[in-house]
């Protein structure tokens, strides 16, 4: 199965590992899962970090770096096809990486690994990785 990596699961998988679920560890762990990182996510982080709002171990370069090479991410980068579905997206909420990644999702057929109920309110398939 193919998925994307919310942003959040992506940081709780490398800093924060209990607010994720068994099941999505085990799906993160599992050699078989095909685990996408989107762009979105690594200017997320920059951006986060560089305001005071997430504080990592090593600065955001390295950080996504280390990621894509411990959990063998492949990199998807935001395309115009990804910018063009975000206006078939309904308005739920205003967070433009959130609805990159819904976007992205959709059009490249992968299921969204979260655990932000905000992605319930679209039209997306999710694996919920909360506890």
């Amino acid at each position: 199965m193919k998925y994307l990596l919310d942003t959040g699961v992506l940081i709780h998988n490398l800093i924060a590992q209990s607010k994720l679920s068994r099941r999505a560890l085990e799906l993160l762990a599992d050699d078989s899962s095909e685990l996408y990182l989107s762009a979105a996510s690594s200017w997320e982080i920059t951006i986060k970090a560089g305001t005071g709002k997430l504080a990592l171990p090593e600065r955001p370069s390295e950080f996504v770096i280390r990621a894509i090479r411990l959990m063998s991410l492949q990199p998807l980068d935001i395309t115009h096809s990804h910018v063009a579905a975000l206006e078939r997206l309904p308005n739920h909420h205003r967070d433009p990486f959130d609805r990159m990644l819904i976007a992205q999702a959709r059009a490249e057929g992968l299921v969204l690994l979260t655990a932000d109920h905000n992605f319930e309110r679209y039209p997306v398939k999710t694996f919920w990785c909360g506890t």
